[in-house]
This record gives C-alpha cells, structure tokens and sequence, in this order.
C-alpha cells in the first residue's frame, strides 16, 4: 500500500514499514568521511542493497529521508533500482531533486531518472500520524549538522515540540536523542533500514513519559504546590556559575517572574545546567508538553509543571 497525502496535506505514517536515509549510493568518499568500514565504493553498494533486501519484503512500503545517491548520479540511482519495496524519497540536499540545493530547472530534469528507479518523490518535510501520534520526517534535524554549521535552515521543519525523524547528521552512536528527535541513517543502524515498530517503541515511551508528567501536575495542582517560582527554581539545587546564580537573584519578585523563571530553567536545560525527566532539553519540547497538558488536563500552576519536569528526579 503507498501511503498518501490526505486533503488536510497530512502523510499517512501509519502505511509505512521502514525508514532509513543517508545511503549515499555510488559516493567515493563517504566511507572516509563518515567512517564507514569498507574498502571500495563498490563493497558499500553491495553491502547496502545485501541488508536492505534481507529486511525489505517486495509488498514492503520504504521511506527514506534523504541522500540517496551521489557519485555518477545516473548509475548511481539506477542501482537502487535493485532495492525491494515501494520506495518514498523525501529530498535530502545532495540529492538532484532538493529544493535546498538544486534549481527548479535541475529538479525537473533529473525527477524522471529518480522516477524510472522506481521512486516515489514526496515534499521535504512530512506531517503526520503514527497510531494516533503526531509525527515530522524530514532529511533535516530540527538543529545540528556535520559542518557545526546549521546549513539550509529554511528547509528544517519548525520545532514545535512534535517528535521528529531525520537524517543529515551521519550519526554513528543513536537513533533517538534529545527529548523527541530520532535519527534513522544507515550509519546508526548497521546499513539496514529499520522497522518502524521501532520508532513506535519510541513515540510509546514519549507518551507513556508525557503522562507521568501530567499526572504529577494534577497531584501537585490538587494539593495546591505554593511555592515562590524563586524559591522553587533554587530548590533543584542546581550548580550554576556565579552570573547563572545572579540571573536567578534578578528573578526573585519581578512582576514577570513567573515567564521569566520558566524562560531561566528551559535555558538551563539547553546548557546543560540541570536536567529534567526523560532528557527534555530545548524550550520548544518544554512549552509544547505544557501546552499538550493544558488542554488535556485544564489550566495547571505553573509550580506543578515545574516541579513535574525537573523536580522529577531530585
């Protein structure tokens, strides 16, 4: 079954079997640069077509998020023509059809040899459902890169809190990381797509960590949590420097404390300061789990909520 887009512009995440990116088929130096351990560009293109067709089923739908090919790019593609599966190809930059990095002109011109491999072209960046769970896919992190530089920012999915899939990065050591991102390429999953029972295991645990959170909110909510937001911040005993120590001092009974505190502890988190439950670090994935409990649950004190996210380990 290939999965479509609905009238609302929605991907059908639900119609998908695996997900993967970043091959880089027919790329010389990818094994240097990513270290990769094969000898011959060869070796890698066997290599990956051997694993991709031990897992993929020809009745399999496959979405790949991003550099497929490189190299003599007509031989390059013309490889995975090999590739079992109903294949999707969401553009990563190196691809001949990315909107990041070719002309319009380039992708209308090398769409068809994309097209006789046997792939289906999709946007740069899904929004969807996974059993009922709010999805992203897209080549792109919502931030990092292999440069240390943030390349092609204006085709990286807004970072809203919802939980991603990406490649881009050539990440040997993780597939899921941060609070909600979680990198599928090759390079992390031993050259093989993975099955997406696997990012359902994922989107579980994420749910079944938001409800935690959301049922120490109401305790703390129904038990009426009064603490100074000041008083609550230093509680964590959270080791900061001696400007981090003075921005709290700042904070105590300004008429905004409460927005500022909550700013000052997600910016915490960003550094690394202090930790909250589950590795939830950027203030969008903070304000986009408040805002999920608030209209589930109703308007909770903000001490609850923080007290929820980082006061769940002390």
């Amino acid at each position: 079954m290939r999965p479509e887009h609905g009238r609302d512009g929605q991907f059908d995440f639900d119609a998908v079997d695996f997900v993967t990116s970043d091959h880089h088929f027919g790329h010389a130096r990818i094994s240097e640069l990513a270290g990769r351990p094969f000898s011959t560009v060869d070796e890698m293109n066997t290599v990956l077509i051997e694993r991709w067709n031990a897992l993929v089923k020809p009745d399999d739908v496959v979405l790949h998020l991003g550099d497929l090919a490189l190299g003599p790019i007509e031989q390059s593609v013309a490889l995975t023509s090999q590739l079992n599966g109903t294949r999707l190809l969401v553009p990563g930059n190196h691809d001949r059809i990315s909107p990041a990095t070719q002309s319009q002109r380039a992708i209308e011109r090398f769409r068809p040899m994309y097209e006789d491999a046997g792939w289906t072209i999709l946007p740069e960046i899904l929004n969807g459902c996974r059993r009922g769970n709010r999805l992203v896919a897209s080549h792109y992190p919502y931030t990092g890169d292999t440069t240390g530089i943030e390349r092609h920012r204006s085709h990286r999915p807004t970072n809203t809190g919802i939980p991603l899939l990406h490649g881009h990065t050539h990440e040997r050591d993780f597939g899921p990381h941060g609070y909600h991102e979680f990198h599928v390429g090759v390079d992390a999953f031993d050259f093989a797509p993975i099955q997406f029972e696997l990012i359902d295991a994922w989107l579980e645990d994420l749910r079944r960590e938001e409800e935690e959170i959301a049922a120490i909110v109401r305790e703390c909510s129904k038990s009426g949590a009064s603490s100074s937001l000041a008083a609550l911040a230093r509680s964590f005993g959270v080791d900061l420097d001696e400007g981090a120590e003075a921005r709290w001092k700042d904070l105590s009974g300004s008429a905004d404390s409460e927005a500022r505190i909550w700013d000052e502890l997600s910016s915490a988190a960003e550094r690394g300061e202090l930790r909250p439950t589950g590795n939830i670090r950027r203030k969008a994935e903070l304000d986009a789990i408040r805002e999920r409990i608030r209209r589930r649950d109703g308007e909770v004190t903000p001490e609850a909520f923080l007290w929820a996210v980082f006061g769940l380990d002390s």
